[in-house]
């Protein structure tokens, strides 16, 4: 199965936080699994690191590589239809970052694997 990882599931997922529910650990771990992280989760971080929301252990441009290769997740690019699905979504999630998210979801048919109940409100299935 594809999955899409929700920003916050990778950065607890790396970091081994017990945040992560057991089921997302377990889909994540699976090697059945196509694990995909979207260019905007990347972007997210980088906001998050730059306005101290976030701290990391390891340089991002150190970190992000090397966790990508280590568990063997893919980049999903951000392309033309997911940004005219987001133009179309109502604001049931207003978060710019999710938004997208939930479009790519949407266009790529995946799952995403997120805490964020507000993704309910989408024509996503959502797993946690």
């Amino acid at each position: 199965m594809k999955l899409l990882l929700d920003t916050h599931t990778f950065i607890w997922f790396i970091m081994g936080s017990p945040n992560l529910s057991a089921n997302a650990r377990a889909l994540i771990e699976d090697v059945a699994n196509e694990k995909f992280l979207s260019v905007a989760s990347l972007w997210e971080i980088a906001i998050k690191l730059s306005i101290g929301k976030l701290t990391l252990s390891v340089p991002f441009d150190v970190l992000i590589p090397q966790q990508l290769s280590l568990n063997g997740f893919e980049l999903l690019n951000i392309e033309i239809d997911h940004a005219a699905i987001v133009a179309t979504l109502p604001f049931h999630h207003r978060d710019p970052f999710d938004r997208l998210l939930i479009a790519q979801a949407m266009f790529e048919k995946m799952p995403i694997v997120s805490i964020d109940t507000v993704f309910d409100a989408y024509p996503v299935t959502r797993l946690w």
